[in-house]
């Protein structure tokens, strides 16, 4: 498949779409018609309507395994209707969370399983696989800090505990030790012109390279 996918990654709190934001930002700028900004879970009628259902504070009910199976059909339909068809006009996809935000949140958070969760998903995605994913790092108590200063409207994943937002960091640092060559990692407690920095001049050496 032509086009090159990137996705950003992080835990709540870490400035990831900020930077995401920035950088499209930027592009937009240059006039670059060949990039897609897209996110997870929504991204377009159908995922955005299961983000909605995911996300909503009043779900308190939802099961951990439903949580991460609407998840996966999000993933599903965005790639389908969006990503794929992108890529194979040679656009280069960057997205907001992929399938190890899953692995993390769900797998490692809710604690259903890190390699059922991926598994899963390799249903869904049918191994596609992003060819560089930027990792926003920072520890949990300070992206916890950050959610609670800055964001006013807060969902069913911010919510949860400080454990909770631990194990979620602990599982994104096992898959940066585990996939290096698709996964760089970015420190998050720097000033953020300088993660937007470190993080376009990944993003700028990957295009070269395709």
């Amino acid at each position: 498949m032509a086009g090159l996918f990137i996705t950003f990654e992080g835990p709540d709190g870490a400035g990831k779409t900020t930077v995401l934001s920035a950088i499209a930002e930027q592009f937009k700028t240059a006039k670059r018609t060949d990039i897609l900004v897209t996110r997870e879970p929504g991204g377009n009628q159908i995922s955005e309507a299961i983000r909605n259902l995911i996300l909503d504070p009043k779900n308190t009910q939802m099961d951990v395994r439903t949580e991460a199976l609407l998840y996966a059909a999000s993933r599903r339909q965005l790639i389908q209707e969006t990503i794929r068809p992108a890529l194979a006009a040679n656009k280069v996809v960057l997205c907001d969370r992929f399938v190890d935000s899953s692995v993390a949140y769900q797998g490692a958070g809710r604690q259903i399983g890190e390699d059922a969760v991926f598994q899963m998903n390799q249903f869904a995605t049918e191994g596609l696989t992003p060819d560089l994913t930027v990792y926003v790092d920072v520890p949990s108590e300070v992206g916890l800090a950050r959610i609670k200063a800055h964001r006013a409207n807060v969902d069913r994943l911010d919510a949860e505990t400080l454990s909770f937002h631990k194990r979620v960091r602990a599982a994104y640092l096992r898959l940066a030790k585990q996939f290096p060559d698709r996964i760089v990692t970015v420190d998050a407690t720097q000033p953020v012109a300088t993660v937007i920095e470190q993080t376009m001049t990944l993003i700028t050496n990957a295009m070269k390279q395709r």
